[in-house]
Formats: structure tokens, sequence, C-alpha cells
């Protein structure tokens, strides 16, 4: 079996693994894996922007406060704190990389999204995510201590569990993966591993997420013994393009910052002074999204409309060229006619527990980005706040290796990965019939507003379906859909078990037996 040993590993070829891996290729020599494409996360998608404090009205003090607010009160303060005092220099830094952000004369262009009190998004037009991905890859492509290798699923962390000598002792030592074009499984071993594999979003039926959103990282460190928080967190865009055919295009919030009214098909009607009178369409992305959800229930519609063609045509094309051209390309004109809409699972908010130094719960396995739990987004994630950690804690994620450099030993012998008692499969059906159904009933059952028997009846589901898939992956060999529909059934399993545990609705989780948010805020930590 082949396989590479290098210093550092890392899982995910996004904003978070690359910004630690430009950091630790300074002096060390890293690997990063992707599965499928180099650009295929969710990193490339993000529109919106990165929110920082850097116009001279604004203060650490107001982002911390917005960030505190939006997330219910569940987030960790010293977290908050931290990242939003790093982010002016990971600003600065991107700059240093190359990425072309708007600008107003000499200053950056800031734009203003649901939650924020000022203007304090910087953004590359309404396609910041492609300008920060390109420009990061360009970096780690010209680094001679980067290795990229695209086309790589990981299926499990390597520990000492898997040493030629046993050890219970949790050490992560690497990652086997799967090397989708040989159809062989690799070990990929070194001193330190850095997870950055993304969310889960990919569970739900609708979602904004790429394809690859399947929860890897957070399955494969639950296996391995890390603890996941905050599962029951998922965030739901409010406005995701109704199309048939496009199934997961993003219309940013920026949109509704600009001036962007919500309205009901059906009655002409502007509704959000419904549920929240002050802010209307600036309000936090759950009530929207709640409100949204409310109009498409209570009145028997497939979509609500979005409407900005009351602001004048060349404003609107200036500002989101993007969304303009691939709309136009449908058959609507966003500055005429509204824009048909749907809430859609768009972020993770839950996760991997890390510290501040990205650390895990595992000797030699570190986290950072939208797979873990780092006290940042408490119940439920700010605006353009994500893109943000992920620089913050790939940076610091790196800064604690080197720290700890000395203290790394080199990985022990590890046994290869066994393929002697597994078949070609014969029924890939058994995995689309699987994968269809657990994302129909988490759309159904876990969805934006909740009861504990729809959650009862979602989790009688994952234990069949368990075993069915615990059967199938023992018996034939691995194929990335077989490692992504374990992952998902995994993650579906923890998002269902936190959310049976909060007995409250706050933030980001509302169920209908528990409306009233609990006095004191707690994580719903999960212990393998």
């Amino acid at each position: 079996m082949s396989g590479t040993e290098h210093d550092v590993l890392i899982i995910g070829s996004g904003a978070a693994g690359l910004t630690a891996a430009l950091a630790l290729a300074e002096t060390k020599r890293v690997l990063v894996l992707a599965k499928g494409d180099l650009r295929s996360g969710s990193t490339a998608w993000a529109q919106g922007g990165i929110a920082a404090v850097l116009d001279a009205g604004d203060t650490f003090e107001n982002h911390i406060r917005d960030t505190m607010v939006a997330g219910a009160g569940l987030n960790r303060r010293e977290t908050v704190e931290f990242v939003i005092e790093n982010a002016p220099r990971s600003i600065e830094r991107l700059i240093e990389l190359g990425v072309p952000f708007n600008r107003e004369g000499a200053d950056l262009h800031l734009t203003r999204e649901g939650g924020h009190s000022h203007r304090r998004i910087v953004h590359v037009a309404d396609a910041t995510g492609w300008a920060v991905q390109a420009a990061l890859l360009k970096a780690a492509e010209e680094n001679p201590n980067i290795t990229l290798l695209p086309g790589h699923a990981c299926i499990d962390l390597v520990t000492g569990r898997h040493g030629e000598r046993f050890s219970g002792d949790g050490r992560v030592w690497g990652a086997y993966a799967l090397n989708e074009v040989t159809g062989k499984v690799e070990k990929h071993l070194a001193r330190a591993t850095v997870l950055a594999s993304g969310g889960a979003g990919r569970v739900y039926q609708f979602s904004t997420a790429p394809r690859g959103a399947t929860g890897d990282g957070i399955a494969m460190a639950w296996r391995a013994g890390c603890r996941v928080s905050n599962m029951e967190m998922m965030q739901f865009h409010p406005t995701c393009l109704y199309n048939l055919e496009v199934k997961n295009f993003l219309i940013t919030e920026a949109v509704r910052g600009e001036g962007g009214r919500l309205l009901n098909p059906v009655t002409g009607e502007r509704y959000m002074e419904k549920y929240d009178r002050e802010r209307m369409e600036l309000a936090p992305r759950d009530i929207v999204a709640r409100a949204n959800d409310d109009q498409i229930k209570r009145y028997g519609l497939d979509y609500v409309h979005l409407d900005i063609s009351h602001q004048p045509p060349e404003f609107v094309r200036e500002h989101f060229p993007t969304i303009y051209e691939k709309l136009l390309g449908l058959g609507i004109d966003m500055t005429k006619e509204p824009i048909p809409v749907v809430p859609a699972q768009h972020y993770t908010c839950g996760g991997v527990l890390i510290g501040l130094d990205a650390h895990t719960d595992l000797p030699g396995l570190w986290a950072a980005g939208e797979c873990t739990e780092s006290g940042l987004h408490g119940a439920n994630r700010l605006a353009s706040n994500s893109l943000l950690e992920c620089f913050v804690f790939g940076e610091a994620a790196a800064k604690d290796i080197l720290a700890s450099w000395d203290v790394l030993d080199a990985p022990p012998a590890i046994k290869d990965w066994d393929a002697s008692r597994v078949t070609d499969s014969d029924e890939e059906v058994v995995i689309k019939q699987n994968w269809t159904e657990i994302r129909r009933f988490m759309w159904n059952y876990v969805g934006i507003v909740r009861t504990t028997k729809r959650l009862e009846r979602a989790a009688h589901r994952i234990k069949l379906l368990t075993d069915e898939v615990d059967d199938y992956y023992g018996h034939f060999r691995v194929t990335t859909d077989l490692i992504e529909l374990r992952n998902l059934l995994q993650s579906a399993a923890l998002i269902v078990t936190s959310a049976l545990r909060r007995k409250e609705s706050r933030g980001l989780h509302y169920t209908l037996d528990y409306p009233e948010t609990l006095p004191a805020a707690e994580d719903t930590v999960l212990v393998p």
C-alpha cells in the first residue's frame, strides 16, 4: 500500500486548511489532502465577504456585541474577542496575498449584512470566496514546502490503535485516504494533523453547501474519540434561489443589506414587520428563515419573493454582478422583477470542540473552520464571520503546532489498510437510496422548526440505516460515495441526539415543545 509521510497533514483545501498550510510551510513540509477538486469546498462559494472592524465609527466592542446577540448568548466571550481582535490583521494578510477587495477611493468598500450594527464587510463584489480561494491556492501552489493532493477522500484518522504495536492513547498520526483515481487506500502519516474539512450541510435536502459537505471531519473525529458540541445549531439561510434546475444557488444577505424586501407572492405583502418590526429584513438569519418558512407553510407556497427592483438598475448590477448574470441566464431580471427564494441549510455552527489554540481533545490533532465548535458562533452565526474564523483558527493551529514541535514525536510503524475481506459492490443503488432518504427525513423532521416527536422519528430511522450502512461498509470496497454516506449518517445522528438533549428554543434550535429560552445558556456537548 502506498502512502506518504510529511511533517504536517492538513485535511481540506479551503480557507482554514490553506491558511494553516501557508503559515506552517515556512519551516515544515506540509501535505494538503482534498476530496475531489482543490476548489470544491465551501470557501469558493462564499458570496458575502469577511467581517472586520475597519470603519472609523466602529469598534471591536460593537462587533463582539453583534456576534453575541446573534449567537443568543451561547458564544464563549473569550473566543469572540480573540477572533474579532485578530480580524483586521487577517484582512491585511489577504491584501498582501493579492485579494482585490472592492475599494472606495483609498479605503476598502464596506457593506452591511443582517445582524451587524455597522458597515464592516469587506468583499470582492459578490464573489469574495472565489477571490480568497484563488489567492490562497496560488500562494500554496508556489510554495515548495506544500504538496497539494486532490482526489483523496479521507476514511478515518490514524491513531495509536492502528499501530503495529497497539496503543489506546488516542494520539493521531494522520489519516487513511482513498485515492479516487487508483481506487486504493493510502496512509498519510504526520507528526501533526489539522482537520479543516468543512461542514455537514449535505445532510439536508435543500442546502447551499457544496456536494462534498458531508461532515467527514466531524464524523472522523467523533469515531477517533473527540467530543462534539452544539450540532443541533444548523443555520438555514433565508434566501436560496428557488429553481428546479439549479439546486443550491445562494442569494447573498447583502441583497437585503442594500434594500431588498421580502414579499408574499400571493398577497404582495411585505411581511417581515410581523416577525421583527424593528430590524425587518435585516434581522438575524434564524428569524428571517423562520419567517420565510412560516409564510411558505401557512400559504402553501413553493417560495417567497425577494425584491430589489425598486433600486436603480445600475446600482443592482454594480453591487451584484454574479447574481445578476446568473439569474438573467435563468430568465429572471432582478432589476425589474422579484427573485423566488426558499430557506436552505447554510452553515454548521456546531462541530469538533476546540480551544483558542485550535487543539482538539486528541493529542496530535488540531481543527479549524466549519468542522469545529470554537465558541465563536454560539446558537447562530453572524453573517460573514465564517471566513474570518477560518483565517484566525488556521493561523492559531499553525502557531500552536510550531510552538509544540519539539514534543511532537515521529509516527510509529502503522498498519496498512486491510482490504483482504471485502469485494466490489454490485449494489450501488443502496447508497443512492440511503443518501436520498437521510436528506429527506432530516429536512422534514430536523429542519427549521422541530418537535420532539419528529426528532424521535428521525432517530429511529437513523438507527435502522446505521445497521444497514455498517453491514454494507464491512463487506464492500470503499468508494467516495460510501465514505460520504457513512459520515453523513454519523453527522445526522449527532445532530438529532444534540437536538433531543436541548429542552429549550435558542437561536437556530427552535422546537414547538419547548418554545421558551432557559435563563442559562449551556453547550450541548456529546462525549464518544
